[in-house]
């Protein structure tokens, strides 16, 4: 069976989790396959958007607690394989977070734990009426602690720790109002939204996109003066690219620009 099913169709790359008998849990194999889809996107160059979608009623119900328990019978309780497990997940979501691309997450079902980690290290994400999200840990002694990190730097404080210290499952428009999704929409419609939102920024210039993603997250955390003179250089280095002259040129000539993505 295929992990991770791989579709690219108008310069779109969905990368669909096919797991549903195990509620598309991120065990290692899967996160290893979803990491390797990812990768292989950022050598593509007829790639301009990715979609991380699932199969089944659960976009991802996270970490395979199977899996984990499995290897409690190693020779150290399972320390370096938790060790391992808990690097490989960091890694999987950094490398959402830097990819060139930007990466929507299409949410059909429940999003728990590592899973609602992915949902909140996408760029933007598009759900379902029928979606909802949960960092439920807290309820089985297992505080969601690398989720935190993703989900902290998405909705506010209070949000993120009411997740966190409770565990209770939020609705889909819950999750709109508070940040974590970009919309909600009914279940028949949630695929065509996702694509809909995949052509609109995969028109604009690859170029400014890429430079503009890995400035908005590279400022995030510093100090504002420091961040408006990182931003300075990078509208500087923006202007001199081919595409920031062709968009300023067609906007007052009134005409559709012709990117090049460079």
């Amino acid at each position: 069976m295929e992990l991770v099913q791989r579709d690219l169709r108008e310069g779109i790359l969905r990368l669909t989790l096919n797991n549903p008998a195990s509620r598309n849990s991120l065990s290692s194999t899967m996160m290893g396959a979803l990491a390797g889809g990812l990768a292989e996107a950022a050598n593509d160059p007829e790639i301009r958007v990715i979609v991380i979608a699932a199969i089944g009623s659960a976009f991802s119900s996270g970490h395979d607690l199977k899996e984990i328990t499995s290897h409690r019978r190693d020779s150290d309780g399972g320390r370096a394989f938790f060790t391992r497990l808990m690097e490989q997940c960091a890694s999987l979501m950094r490398s959402v977070v830097d990819h060139d691309r930007p990466v929507i997450a299409e949410v059909q079902g429940i999003a728990s734990a590592a899973g609602c980690q992915l949902v909140s290290s996408c760029d933007l994400a598009v759900a379902s009426e029928t979606a909802s999200f949960c960092t439920p840990g807290v309820n089985i002694g297992l505080f969601c602690s690398t989720p935190m990190v993703a989900l902290s730097r998405n909705v506010a404080r209070k949000h993120a720790m009411g997740m966190l210290l409770t565990g209770d499952v939020i609705a889909a428009d819950e999750a709109l109002r508070i940040g974590l999704v970009n919309r909600v929409v009914p279940p028949n419609r949630l695929s065509e939204e996702a694509d809909e939102l995949a052509r609109q920024v995969a028109s604009k210039s690859a170029a400014i996109v890429k430079l503009g993603k890995h400035a908005f997250y590279h400022q995030l955390d510093m100090p504002i003066a420091q961040a408006y003179a990182y931003a300075s250089d990078v509208m500087i280095e923006n202007l001199m690219l081919a595409d920031a002259e062709e968009g300023i040129g067609a906007f007052l000539d009134k005409r559709q620009p012709n990117w090049q993505d460079r």
